[in-house]
């Protein structure tokens, strides 16, 4: 058995992400969520969708990106 990096539950059912080089293990989608998950840099919640990259900076959509001070940013519909 495995054990999740984030709560610490040894599961039978863990299962592997690998990003960036690195391989971490979990034990269900929210402590995936919890650690895998960009901050929005304008109003610190989780970017659990698309969001939106701007030099270099993760915000959750256009509206804190522009909050921010980055130009031309839109949300696609």
């Amino acid at each position: 058995m495995a054990t999740c990096e984030v709560c610490g539950n040894s599961y039978g059912m863990t299962f592997e992400v690998h990003a960036q080089g690195a391989v971490h293990v979990f034990d269900c989608f929210s402590c995936a969520i919890h650690r895998m998950a960009p901050i929005c840099e304008h109003c610190r919640v989780q970017i659990i969708g698309q969001g939106v990259e701007a030099e270099g900076h993760w915000y959750c959509g256009a509206h804190c990106a522009r909050a921010e001070g980055k130009a031309g940013i839109v949300d696609r519909v």
